[in-house]
């Protein structure tokens, strides 16, 4: 039977299925071109990531297809209900990046407290010539121990980033609309481990109180924060997201810093993916990744070997 990881798979991933007796097809093929070759190789299993969309008109034309998968959590790229409707499997791997994002949430609250972003740019350009007034510019930072994390999105991602937050001595408060509380182990390299039980408040109470936003839910209609939202934070508050292209409101984003309601934020997706808006890129008060999030070799390792175990134990 033949698999093909049309937005790749971690070598774990494709050594386990080889075991197995299956096809491992390491091919990126066209979005345009994608039913013709699923439908003249007999592609039994179609495993993506971001970049291929699984819409039901491709869904309809590759008869072929038991299995569509998702290395990663959301699937907004994948007509899910149809896809069952028509009796295929669809399957993901929630767990496996959620430490990996957790850690970029962190990479970029610690650089954004401490200017990292917009140092790392000037230095190479004035760090000779204007020393003294870069160190000035960029001598007020923040520690990070002791602020409050406010979490949207209380899953595996938000529990977490959370884990890091504690790990780090912040506050943690969190909203999930699904959820009234969440245990949360640390574990630590010495086999000791630390439990913290996390209330759920209401979204308005996070956006109070929290020092520092950071966003984990799936895409949706509407905006998570916009202008009302905004106007709800503390003053000089940061946010974060790594969740989801649309659902933060770039255009108030922009706004909210520019009238110092926000004082640095963090995005590593964006409403208009791979074409970001110009307004986000050069604006120095805005940490920016080209969605890494999942994207470090532990977690592709964890993500190929879930979706081939996954894989293995429907077909194998």
């Amino acid at each position: 039977m033949k698999v093909l990881a049309n937005d790749g798979i971690a070598t774990s991933g494709v050594v386990a299925l080889e075991k197995a007796g299956f096809n491992v097809i390491l091919k990126t093929v066209a979005q345009e071109q994608l039913a013709n070759f699923i439908n003249e190789n007999e592609v039994v299993v179609l495993l993506v990531r971001s970049a291929t969309t699984v819409r039901k008109e491709l869904i309809d034309a590759c008869p072929s297809l038991k299995i569509i998968g998702r290395g990663g959590v959301g699937m907004d790229n994948i007509d899910v209900t149809y896809a069952r409707d028509k009796g295929l499997t669809v399957i993901n791997t929630p767990a496996a990046s959620s430490h990996s994002v957790a850690e970029l949430v962190f990479a970029h609250l610690f650089g954004m407290v401490r200017f990292l972003h917009d140092s790392n740019q000037n230095m190479p350009l004035e760090g000779e010539s204007k020393f003294k007034e870069l160190k000035k510019a960029y001598a007020k930072g923040v520690e990070l121990k002791g602020k409050t994390l406010g979490i949207l999105g209380f899953g595996r991602i938000g529990q977490a980033t959370a884990k890091v937050g504690l790990g780090v001595g912040m506050k943690v408060v969190a909203f999930d609309p699904y959820m009234d509380s969440a245990n949360l182990e640390l574990d630590f390299f010495d086999g000791q481990s630390v439990n913290f039980t996390i209330d759920t408040i209401s979204k308005e109470e996070v956006l109070k109180q929290a020092d520092f936003i950071s966003l984990h839910v799936p895409a949706q209609d509407d905006y998570v924060i916009s202008t009302k939202e905004f106007d709800m934070m503390k003053k000089g508050a940061g946010i974060v997201n790594a969740a989801r292209g649309g659902v933060i409101d770039e255009v108030a984003l922009v706004e909210a810093i520019k009238n110092g309601k926000i004082s640095n934020a963090a995005l590593d997706v964006f409403e208009k993916e791979p074409k970001p808006e110009i307004q986000l890129l050069m604006n120095p008060n805005i940490s920016l990744t080209p969605h890494i999030g999942a994207a470090t070799n532990e977690a592709q390792n964890r993500i190929g070997e879930e979706l081939a175990n996954q894989i293995i134990a429907i077909l194998g």
